[in-house]
């Protein structure tokens, strides 16, 4: 993800641990429902890539989860990039490749790092703003193979609506940081897949009241 100085610490709290190694309390707990949600929807074999990777935990949940997979993570962040690397150098998992560095909401990304069966990105929408939202979408869409498939997982709006008293602020610290930013629309979203070529296929309400957007590119 872009580098965003004034982000709220809420927005990303992931504390060393083991060198390198960055832990997010959230990333823990919300990996076995994410890694449940990719395997439902992921194809049964092929390429994928990991957008914004982040501390690379959840990389290696879904590498673990779904062996047959080859793993591609990504990042933008230096100190992320060293964390995935620590990560997948201790899970020593044959399917989850050294992270390379991605900056996923630039333009032309996708001549590089296509073509993947799966393409997924976790909590990063409401971190972004929403012409960087377009752009990802339009990237990963460039990237997919025919038949393939971009799962968006995070917090929404439902119709233009917080949802919980949780998210209203969590939203209201976002925009008070930086006021491009914020919780992003889940029918917004679908319709930024819909005019990247993508065919929405589902939206899974996820625990947390995160939510789970799913998308292929037709074969």
């Amino acid at each position: 993800m872009p580098r965003r100085s004034n982000l709220p610490d809420a927005a990303s709290v992931a504390a060393p641990q083991d060198g390198e190694k960055l832990c997010a309390p959230a990333a823990e707990r919300n990996a076995g429902p994410i890694a449940d949600l990719v395997a439902e929807f992921a194809p049964a074999s092929g390429r994928a890539l990991e957008l914004a990777s982040g501390t690379g935990q959840h990389a290696v949940a879904l590498a673990r989860r779904l062996p047959a997979l080859d793993w591609q993570p990504s990042d933008i962040d230096p100190a992320r990039l060293a964390s995935i690397r620590a990560w997948a150098a201790e899970a020593a998992l044959p399917n989850l490749r050294a992270p390379v560095t991605l900056d996923a909401t630039a333009p032309g990304w996708a001549d590089a790092h296509g073509p993947r069966d799966l393409v997924v990105v976790i909590n990063l929408f409401h971190l972004v703003s929403s012409p960087e939202c377009e752009t990802l979408v339009h990237e990963a869409a460039r990237a997919l193979s025919p038949g393939g498939t971009l799962i968006v997982y995070g917090p929404f709006m439902r119709a233009g609506e917080l949802t919980s008293e949780g998210d209203r602020a969590f939203h209201a610290r976002l925009a008070a940081a930086d006021p491009e930013i914020g919780y992003k629309d889940d029918f917004d979203t679908l319709d930024m897949m819909i005019a990247a070529g993508l065919t929405p296929r589902a939206a899974i309400e996820m625990p947390a009241n995160n939510l789970g957007l799913v998308a292929g590119r037709d074969s």
